[in-house]
């Protein structure tokens, strides 16, 4: 499902990933953690070519992405990017467009579905998330949470096979962010490829099926998240998961 080989992204003279290689096989849902600034966000855009990068490859739900991938038609970036859905740390919703009309829109335009067709799988996912009564909702009626949630399913609108979560909770109050963390539990038991930059410690210990430890722009460790998370090998992620259960952010 997805193949990164020797990935390397630079800012200028900063190295921000060095030879990054993993695999993740269908329906995994991989905890990307580590502490701030070790490149975990520049990673997951570069799986889906939001973010160029130097050298390496990366093998994505068919799409195969080179350091000269910029230089291929937007018609297939576009295509990338409806197979590999993004949600983001805000959730960006058009406020001029209904919760519906935001998730209706990219199927509609880009997929040219059926206004009717779009709708009738809008309001699917609109329960899918929790939120079947809110279609009608502008997003400033809504909370920051349900806000979150609708851009989940404008993401799975596009029936993406994996779907790239940057740090989606990280805005929210701890009550809205367990209503997003549902959403995403769910996902992952329905088995969606999921890749997902968090400080979550109930995603990365329970919900999770590896996590990637990342620091200094390289993945530090890499295993099931009882070993991981509760014997962690690495000195970074000791001290990672020892902030976060003394509750300070690393």
């Amino acid at each position: 499902m997805i193949s990164v080989r020797q990935l390397s992204k630079r800012h200028g003279e900063r190295r921000v990933l060095e030879g990054v290689t993993a695999e993740v096989t269908r329906g995994e849902s991989i905890a990307i953690v580590g502490p701030s600034g070790g490149g975990k966000s520049t990673l997951l855009r570069c799986l889906n070519y939001l973010e160029t990068f130097e050298a390496g490859a990366i093998d994505i739900a068919g799409f195969q992405l080179r350091p000269d991938t910029g230089a291929v038609a937007p018609e297939t970036l576009r295509a990338l990017r409806v197979k590999v859905g993004m949600v983001f740390q805000t959730w960006n919703l058009f406020p001029h467009l209904t919760a519906l009309e935001n998730i209706t829109l990219a199927p509609r335009i880009v997929r040219q579905r059926p206004v009717g067709e779009a709708n009738e799988a809008a309001h699917a996912l609109l329960a899918k998330v929790g939120l079947a009564d809110r279609g009608g909702a502008y997003p400033h009626e809504l909370s920051g949470g349900q806000q979150q949630r609708i851009a989940i399913a404008r993401a799975l609108a596009q029936d993406p096979e994996v779907m790239l979560f940057d740090e989606p909770t990280s805005a929210l109050d701890p009550e809205m962010r367990d209503d997003v963390m549902q959403v995403m539990r769910t996902l992952a038991e329905g088995g969606m490829t999921m890749l997902v930059v968090t400080h979550e410690m109930q995603f990365a210990h329970d919900v999770a099926s590896r996590v990637w430890v990342i620091d200094r722009g390289t993945i530090a460790e890499d295993g099931a998240p009882d070993r991981v998370v509760d014997h962690p090998e690495t000195a970074v992620a000791r001290e990672f998961f020892a902030r976060l259960r003394a509750g300070r952010r690393p």
